[in-house]
């Protein structure tokens, strides 16, 4: 049976990793997830704009020359399997180090690329989510917001929520109890023709479907979008409501509390942005 998975460590095939390293010790590093279709990595520039934010905030050696060679190789392979839908997780840690939290003398960091073969079809518009309460909220850290840094415990606890109460995402708030995102994906609410979506400068990963939707998809489907900061009540009180992220692009959300949204017509505009710029 074809392999289903293939991992890279600094460019070379392997199955092991190295130790001691400060990102399995520390969560000292970062991670991008890349979707590849037909061999093709998805929006690579933006996934290395904002993996250069996280080096810089970590005060991580340059290692973007490495990163985009290093998936453009793990690509041509991956198309060689004649995979169509695959997601790539690239993964950048400090490396080695002597134990004790402060790092060593820059070096150049371990460069991990796990790929995934995925069944499902990554080009179609997800059927509508679930949608949970859990009552994880993330820790408001303004030096780490916004990058996608290794340490996800608080996502890790939320989905043990969710799947306890059996729904498909789940409502993270901040500490404040604002809205901050779902598990895996940043959060949007339609009302009229305006999208609105947490702002990120206390926690939250800034993604890069988000950075689509606030950059170029809103503007072609004819809507207004902004930052804002809102509470589940202005979420049940939405016209519509959907959340972004890497692999699924783009997916809506069924309802919330005792709200239930039938139609998700900002959503699929977006969305038919989103599929008409894959290969």
């Amino acid at each position: 049976m074809p392999a289903a998975t293939l991992t890279w460590l600094d460019g070379e095939a392997t199955q092991v990793l190295p130790l001691p390293d400060r990102g399995l010790a520390f969560g000292d590093g970062l991670f991008e997830t890349l979707l590849l279709c037909a061999g093709q990595p998805l929006y690579l520039d933006e996934h290395l704009q904002r993996l250069w934010r996280g080096l810089d905030a970590l005060s991580l050696p340059d290692c973007l020359q490495a990163a985009r060679a290093q998936v453009e190789s793990a690509a041509a392979e991956i198309s060689a399997q004649g995979w169509q839908w695959c997601a790539l997780r690239l993964t950048v840690t400090r490396g080695g180090g002597p134990r004790g939290y402060t790092p060593p003398p820059a070096q150049a960091p371990r460069l991990l690329l796990q790929a995934a073969r995925l069944s499902a079809d990554h080009g179609s518009l997800p059927a509508p989510a679930t949608l949970g309460e859990v009552d994880i909220r993330l820790a408001a850290q303004p030096a780490l917001a916004g990058i996608k840094h290794l340490n996800r415990l608080e996502q890790v606890l939320a989905a043990r929520q969710a799947a306890q109460l059996g729904v498909d995402e789940a409502l993270l708030l901040d500490s404040r109890g604002e809205l901050a995102s779902v598990i895996a994906g940043n959060l949007f609410l339609r009302r009229g023709d305006q999208l609105l979506t947490p702002r990120l400068e206390d926690c939250g990963v800034a993604g890069t479907r988000r950075a689509l939707v606030m950059g170029r998809w809103a503007a072609a489907a004819g809507l207004g979008v902004r930052e804002a900061r809102l509470t589940p009540q202005d979420l049940e009180a939405a016209d519509e409501a959907f959340y972004s992220n890497s692999l699924q692009g783009l997916r809506p959300l069924a309802g919330f509390r005792g709200r239930r949204w039938r139609e998700h017509e900002a959503c699929a505009a977006l969305f038919a942005q989103y599929r008409g710029e894959l290969p």
